[in-house]
């Protein structure tokens, strides 16, 4: 058997850590309670101690990765495990092997699939999404009878994970599938950390000096003092529902967020009594604008789409062409209607929206269940660190459809009409949008002969 010599002796907390057993582990809590090392030091003395371990150790972005885990461990390592680089990968002379991993984006969880890894480490699991880390954790399956799976979860309060790791560690609450036995959590805090504490006592005064929510979440490790999830209103047993068949009475819009990383669009049906019914999405990358406007036609044909929302960004001349997305959007037979882009009106809109009516028991706006990427993203949106009312813009590949969403809630929304100055006379639709006039109340306008639409 290797020995390892780890240079300091684990504080009482961490050693609880390292004889852990059970299938999902979660250590931390607070900053600063030593969760880095902890999680290094599981890695090796395992591999360490088993013949032919697979082990994935796994941070959100590669500096990260590089900075916490990759040079340390060669230090430690040198003489004991072999680095091969271009697999990020250090291999024992027992056969076992710790690979490190990054899982930036949503989609890059799928680069481990029909993997098999013994050990699985997410290591600052509350910045990865609830998605990464279950389907990662399949991942966790062998048929070896000297070791059963496990997954090590290092973690603070905060981040898009938050909501996740609180369900199953802190609040303990377990869906039909999952087995509570499996699951324990190790409370880590500053004060646990003894070698900080001795060598750079000060570090105590900067989590003191902390916002009173950001003091209980990094110092205390106060799981409810920083949920963070901006969505609360979302249930999915109220908001998602079945789809059906959509009355060709109803008016019809269609809203859309452009990006070549991204393209989403949702198709919107409003009810004769107001109620908006998401009912189809289409969320794919790399299609140029002109791509993109046949597609949206394309799928739109035989409904009356009464308006094609989009930001007011879209106006903005692009480098490439000199033209603006609009422009080209319009070129390809897609009439864009710009919205006002007040990121925290069209939030609070969606908010708005989502409420349950207290008289009707329903929210103003729900979403067919094969909306499955905003399904995803909405529960997972947080909020913005400096500017509560709005929501953090990474990670921004869960942003997409959201967005799309806030252009139309931001249009739609009517306000009480005693906070609108009235209006008469002639006007483009997508002026008065940007002016906060609602959809519902331009109509209104319209209808009572107040004022003419052109454009």
């Amino acid at each position: 058997m290797t020995v390892v010599n780890l240079k300091c002796k684990p504080n009482p907390k961490q050693q609880i850590f390292l004889r852990a057993r059970k299938k999902h582990i979660g250590y931390g809590g607070a900053r600063a309670g030593g969760k880095s090392w902890a999680a290094r030091m599981k890695a090796v003395l395992l591999a360490c101690r088993y013949k032919v371990l697979k082990i994935l150790l796994l941070r959100r972005t590669y500096p990260e990765l590089e900075a916490n885990h990759i040079l340390p461990l060669q230090q430690m390592l040198k003489g004991i495990a072999t680095y091969v680089a271009s697999k990020r990968m250090f291999i024992f002379p027992n056969g076992s092997f710790i690979k490190l991993g990054f899982c930036k984006y949503e989609s890059d969880a799928l680069q481990y699939q029909g993997h098999e890894y013994d050990v699985i480490i997410f290591e600052e699991a509350t910045l990865f999404t609830e998605f990464q880390m279950t389907f990662i954790a399949t991942c966790a399956r062998n048929t070896r009878t000297d070791f059963t799976p496990r997954i090590y979860y290092t973690c603070n309060p905060g981040g898009v994970g938050h909501g996740y790791i609180k369900r199953i560690f802190i609040d303990r609450e377990y869906l039909p599938e999952e087995n509570p036995d499996d699951y324990e959590f190790i409370q880590a805090l500053i004060y646990d950390n003894q070698i900080l504490m001795k060598n750079d006592p000060g570090y105590i005064k900067i989590l003191d000096a902390l916002p009173e929510e950001l003091r209980k979440a990094h110092r205390d490790g106060d799981w409810d003092a920083l949920s963070g999830q901006y969505f609360k209103e979302f249930r999915r047993d109220i908001h998602v529902i079945d789809p059906f068949i959509i009355p060709n009475a109803w008016d019809r819009y269609v809203t859309i967020d452009y990006g070549l990383d991204m393209l989403a669009a949702y198709w919107i049906a409003v009810d004769f009594f107001g109620s908006c019914y998401v009912y189809r999405e289409l969320y794919k990358p790399d299609f140029i604008i002109s791509q993109a406007a046949e597609m949206i036609l394309s799928i739109s044909k035989n409904e009356n789409i009464q308006i094609f929302y989009a930001p007011p960004d879209m106006d903005n001349r692009r480098q490439d062409t000199g033209k603006s997305a609009s422009s080209i959007f319009i070129e390809n037979g897609l009439v864009p209607t710009m919205t006002k882009n007040d990121r925290v009106h069209g939030w609070l809109a969606m908010k708005e929206m989502m409420a349950i009516n207290k008289v009707t028991n329903k929210p103003k706006i729900m979403f067919f269940s094969t909306c499955t990427n905003l399904i995803k993203s909405l529960p997972l949106l947080q909020r913005d660190d400096k500017n509560p009312n709005d929501i953090s813009t990474t990670p921004h590949d869960i942003t997409h459809g959201p967005d799309a969403i806030r252009y139309f809630t931001s249009a739609h929304l009517e306000l009480p009409e005693d906070q609108l100055r009235p209006i008469s006379g002639t006007f483009y639709r997508g002026e008065l949008l940007m002016k906060g006039y609602s959809s519902a109340y331009i109509r209104k306008l319209e209808n009572k002969g107040l004022i003419r639409l052109v454009g």
